[in-house]
Parts: C-alpha cells; sequence; structure tokens
C-alpha cells in the first residue's frame, strides 16, 4: 500500500505552503535543494513543520484542499498542537 501526504512548509518569516506528495522525503530535498520552480523557490519555503499521511491519494488531495481554505491562525494552530517549536520535522529522516 502507498502512502499520500499533505505537508506545509515554512520559511524563517513563517510563511505557509501546504502541497501533496506521494514521497514526503523526496520531495521535501527538491524543495530544499530549490529544484521546483514557484513559490517555494521564490519565498524559500524549505522546512517542512507539519504532515499528514493517508493511505488513498484523494484522502490526501481532499485534505490539502480543505487546509488551504483554513483560516491562517487555524493552521498555525494545528502546527503548533504537533510541533510547538516549528522544528524541521524533514532533519529526522536523515540521509
Amino acid at each position: 500500500m502507498k502512502d499520500y501526504y499533505v505537508y506545509i512548509l515554512t520559511n524563517k518569516a513563517k510563511t505557509l505552503y501546504i502541497g501533496v506528495t506521494n514521497n514526503l522525503q523526496r520531495r521535501t530535498y527538491e524543495h530544499k535543494n530549490k529544484m521546483i520552480e514557484g513559490f517555494t523557490k521564490k519565498y524559500k519555503l524549505n522546512k517542512l513543520v507539519y504532515f499528514e499521511v493517508f493511505n488513498n491519494m484523494n484522502d490526501a488531495i481532499r485534505r490539502e484542499k480543505q487546509l488551504k481554505n483554513w483560516h491562517r491562525q487555524w493552521k498555525i494552530n494545528m502546527i503548533e498542537s504537533v510541533n510547538k517549536d516549528w522544528k524541521d520535522l524533514s532533519l529526522e529522516f536523515g540521509s
């Protein structure tokens, strides 16, 4: 069974980006190394502060859309409920 992830990236200014992927480690690497053109590269979003795991891509996409419609403070509250210090969770991946 394949896993799918909804994730939130941030930067020093705490700008938020919500995305979905089927390989969180690879996708985070791509963001950190500025391999993806667009919003995350422009605003230097490279710190993984939150993610959820799904076993169905449709559920992951549904959740991504839901989170994107939330107020900013709700997103911050959700992040801080599991990652109070906004640590970079991708550091736990190892290399």
